[in-house]
């Protein structure tokens, strides 16, 4: 077989046609637009690929160490994958404000916010919807991957079809995280000796900034009430009391996942602990690079027409910067960073000689 045939040149190469289908009619500047945002979406049937394997390994239980191995591998390279089309924008700066009005007004009803496989990629993910920003006037974000009349898209099509097939990664990820054995009691006891250390720190901070620190008592008791704010806010958070009205059960579970959190971050010298370490790490560093393209996207259509209103009717540049500030899909794993204590610090566990990371080991 011959390259281009592998991997089907021409027919590529036919598709940069436009709304009327002929190149020739374009401008070098709109067949850039159009190249870059293929690119884009070949980027993210790779990056859907890549969740659907590491959802499908985490969906295991257990988690055998080596699908920890696999699963981290993947969440790296969709970093990777986001880290080069993070670059595709320099390409897009390429254009003057001027060359992109030349054809803007033929895109009007088009928008980024119907690319069905980026809502693919939250929906497998785990965002939740009632996070999600519409993008003009219609109900869901379903809506506005309807064809113009109304009716049924292929777009729509595949969101729907990405609904129906299974659990999302966010949902296994904290699942497999609710079944480790933080504590031979419970992930309360366990929680609770967390928080009378996160508090003792805190203790210990404030007399270093009342001895070390020439501060006025105004001074010194706004120190003092800032660090009672931290220590309340870890335990509510810890304890999975931010929701008063949440279900016992939901409670119960969120403890499970937090307890974990914490666990896996102050025992990582722990052997048996390196592979999930190392996924978690690969998740954060994942999302974070989801973040940043999305802020990317924001400055590059910043710079380019500034902040018109966008052509499927959205706010433009403000919805962008919205999707970077309020996408954030898991907030746990982000929000624990805040409550880690320092080595020294951390209490001490009642087995570490024999934990194993089994199924069979979880607590009830």
């Amino acid at each position: 077989m011959n390259y281009w045939e592998y991997i089907r040149v021409e027919e590529l190469l036919r598709l940069q046609g436009g709304t009327e289908g002929d190149e020739s009619k374009l401008s070098n500047e709109e067949v850039l637009f159009v190249v870059v945002h293929q690119v884009y979406e070949l980027w993210f049937k790779l990056v859907l690929r890549e969740l659907e394997a590491a959802r499908d390994l985490f969906n295991q239980n257990p988690v055998p160490d080596m699908a920890l191995a696999d699963a981290t591998r993947s969440f790296r390279r969709v970093s990777t994958i986001f880290d080069q089309a993070v670059t595709h924008f320099e390409v897009m700066e390429t254009m003057t404000t001027r060359d992109y009005l030349g054809f803007r007004d033929a895109l009007i009803g088009a928008s980024g916010f119907q690319s069905a496989q980026l809502r693919e990629m939250e929906i497998l993910l785990g965002l939740d919807d009632g996070q999600r920003l519409t993008l003009g006037a219609e109900g869901t974000y379903r809506d506005a991957l309807r064809a113009k009349d109304g009716s049924a898209s292929v777009a729509l099509a595949r969101v729907d079809r990405r609904l129906a097939s299974g659990p999302t990664l966010k949902q296994v990820v904290y699942a497999w995280l609710a079944r480790t054995p933080v504590s031979k009691e419970s992930p309360e006891k366990f929680l609770q000796d967390v928080i009378e250390a996160h508090r003792a720190e805190m203790h210990k901070r404030l007399g270093l900034v009342e001895t070390q620190l020439q501060l006025s008592k105004a001074d010194l008791d706004l120190w003092k009430q800032r660090y009672e704010r931290e220590a309340a806010s870890a335990a509510r958070f810890l304890m999975a009391e931010e929701e008063p009205e949440l279900p016992e059960a939901d409670k119960a579970e969120r403890r499970k996942v937090r307890a974990a959190l914490v666990f896996l971050e102050s025992y990582r010298e722990l052997p048996r602990l390196a592979w999930p370490r190392e996924a978690l790490d690969a998740l954060v560093a994942m999302e974070q690079r989801l973040l940043i393209w999305r802020q990317r996207h924001a400055r590059m259509v910043e710079r380019v027409i500034g902040r018109r209103v966008g052509t499927g009717g959205s706010s433009g540049v403000d919805y962008l910067d919205q999707t970077a500030l309020k996408y954030r899909v898991f907030g746990d794993v982000w929000t624990i960073r805040t409550l880690l204590l320092q080595k020294t610090a951390v209490p001490s566990i009642d087995h570490a000689d024999d934990f194993r990371f089994r199924v069979e080991d979880t607590l009830p």
